[in-house]
């Protein structure tokens, strides 16, 4: 990925900003929810120490992660420098940090207790590669917490590129040896002829790929 943009496009499927979203449309404050009971399924399932929230958007969800007593300080990282700017403003706190960096160009020179990058996934060329980057940012017994769509969404959101399924991401990581612990599964409301035709907020700018 690299940077594409200077300011935040509330008008976009790509990113969520809580305090612009239409309450009444699927892509809107139901897409809110779902993106906050994974961050608060995150957070039920952190360990203590150090955490990093890779793709982090606006910041919202690391915030909400970084509230729990046993994270003693917390990175949140975006490729949007609008994104991290707002983050910064939005949600100062003390124990809580924002970077503006491209995912695979990220090397902070130390690995994170927990390791947090929801919904980013399918939206890179090279998932494996990601994926791989996401291991390496981990300390020796962390945790690593991911999430992707397993259904397919290339089509209605032209920001994906891959498409997976529970086995195939669940494939993934067993390539890394990696033990999984638990797991969220939920359903996205979704309106084909909304996205379609572009009459919801959030499916303004969306384009075909």
């Amino acid at each position: 990925m690299t940077p594409r943009e200077d300011r935040l496009n509330a008008t976009s499927l790509e990113r969520i900003l809580p305090d612009e979203l239409s309450a009444n449309e699927a892509t809107g404050s139901e897409t809110l929810r779902l993106h906050l009971e994974r961050y608060q399924f995150a957070k039920q399932n952190l360990v203590p120490g150090t955490l990093l929230d890779l793709a982090c958007g606006v910041g919202y969800g690391t915030a909400l992660m970084s509230e729990d007593p046993r994270i003693a300080s917390a990175v949140g990282v975006d490729i949007s420098p609008a994104a991290v700017e707002y983050a910064t403003r939005r949600y100062h706190c003390e124990r809580l940090s924002y970077v503006c960096s491209e995912a695979l160009e990220f090397l902070p020179g130390e690995q994170f207790n927990n390791v947090v990058s929801l919904e980013t996934i399918e939206h890179v060329d090279d998932p494996e590669g990601l994926f791989a980057h996401l291991v390496s940012l981990l300390a020796p017994n962390g945790r690593l917490i991911a999430s992707v769509p397993v259904t397919p969404s290339v089509d209605g959101n032209p920001h994906h590129k891959s498409n997976f399924s529970i086995n195939s991401f669940t494939r993934m990581g067993d390539r890394f040896s990696l033990k999984c612990v638990t797991r969220l599964c939920q359903v996205q409301p979704f309106n084909p002829l909304a996205v379609t035709l572009k009459t919801e907020a959030r499916t303004a700018s969306a384009s075909s790929r």
